[in-house]
């Protein structure tokens, strides 16, 4: 027997393991302490009542020989039609037009984010952003495959743009981005689009923070850019959109417009979902199908709203202290450049030590990210006004 060596060229420790040990080992040193953290993207606002009553429906049905339900439909790929109908009208109102077999329902975005690399040789080259969410790069290494970056820097506000002398065939986007916050226009995403068709490359498109998103100029979803649909697969999550993240749903969009060597990618990913995957429960679906209802979308927004005031706090805080930052509109991350120099592990120690608050070092994004700190405002709001308080007297001494 023989391991995939592929998994040694890994770091010993995914990096919010690391975050998570380290502030393990800080708070059994001091009990009394209390820690704050603005780290991990996890949410803390409960699910709408409308999700809650529609998932309690779901588990009554559970409950009676005549409405139980089993393994989900022929293809469980796909999801149940009430599921899938949302999903279509929540496309229909960005103005995206979506047939019923190019929408997957997953546990999740971050799971499709490295299964859907089953449809792909390992000889192909990705092109990641530099810094990036650790799970794209991880999943890639452990197929082998060979990594390019495209560099993202403050002088760009770390939103890259293509270079056309760099040769890539699987393309990875996000946007908003995890973790600078930033965000493609549609005319960059045009651009990118392009460059993509100019070398008959695939963008994999998270768009796990679309719900984010309220400026105009920008897109939810990149089909709402001429031209995706041939070029493109999008990842979607309700894990921050309805705070699902202990639910775990997801979907992704694969167009019937998206063939390569003759082959439709539609075709290959539910034979490969058929094989690999006996779908997402009724009880979860039934809850996610009711998240983009008219009553979902009013209460899911509520909660978004309270995501984004506290990312405005935390953006105050900065702007008052006059560091520069990414993030914070549009986003639920706040991307900022570390004070006085500092690399991204000495902010932490500093941040964890003397205000008792946990964010993310940037060079665990990537080299690109050294120097800069990711903080998050999926927080409470009582926590998050503390967390900005202690910051403030810290930056200020």
């Amino acid at each position: 027997m023989k391991i995939n060596k592929c998994f040694l060229d890994l770091k010993n420790s995914y990096l919010f393991a690391t975050v998570g040990r380290k502030t393990a080992e800080y708070k059994k040193a001091h009990p009394e302490k209390d820690v704050i953290r603005l780290s991990i993207g996890d949410v803390t606002r409960p699910l709408a009542p409308v999700v809650v009553d529609a998932m309690k429906r779901a588990v009554e049905d559970m409950a009676h020989t005549e409405t139980f339900k089993g393994y989900g439909p022929d293809q469980t790929c796909y999801g149940y039609g009430e599921l899938i109908s949302s999903i279509q009208k929540s496309y229909q109102r960005k103005g995206v037009t979506l047939e019923t077999n190019e929408i997957f329902i997953s546990d999740g975005a971050k799971s499709d984010c490295g299964n859907i690399l089953d449809l792909f040789s390992n000889e192909n080259i990705v092109l990641l952003p530099d810094p990036v969410y650790p799970a794209y790069a991880d999943a890639n290494t452990m197929d082998g495959r060979k990594i390019v970056y495209a560099d993202a820097n403050e002088q760009n506000g770390f939103l890259p743009m293509p270079d056309p002398s760099v040769h890539a065939d699987i393309i990875y986007i996000c946007s908003p981005n995890n973790p600078t916050g930033a965000a493609y226009t549609r005319e960059q995403l045009k651009v990118w689009i392009d460059y993509a068709k100019s070398l008959d490359a695939l963008i994999i498109f998270d768009a796990a923070y679309e719900y984010f998103v309220t400026d105009p100029s920008l897109a939810r979803s990149i089909y709402e850019v001429e031209g995706a649909k041939d070029c493109a697969i999008e990842i979607c999550s309700y894990s921050k959109t309805a705070g699902f993240t202990g639910v775990r749903c997801g979907y992704t969009i694969v167009p019937m417009d998206l063939k390569r060597e003759g082959a439709s990618l539609n075709q290959l990913w539910a034979r490969r979902q058929s094989t690999k995957f006996n779908g997402v429960s009724y009880v979860t679906q039934m809850g996610a199908a009711a998240v983009f209802s008219e009553e979902g979308e009013t209460q899911i927004s509520r909660n978004i709203e309270y995501y984004r005031k506290n990312a405005e706090l935390i953006g105050n805080m900065l702007d008052r202290l006059g560091i520069w930052y990414t993030g914070g509109k549009n986003s639920p991350y706040i991307w900022l450049k570390c004070p006085n120099g500092m690399d991204s592990w000495a902010f932490f120690d500093y941040l964890l030590e003397e205000a008792n608050v946990v964010g993310t070092p940037g060079s665990g994004f990537g080299k690109n990210g050294e120097g800069f700190f990711r903080l998050t405002a999926f927080g409470t709001e009582e926590s998050t006004r503390e967390a900005c308080e202690r910051i403030s007297r810290l930056l200020q001494k």
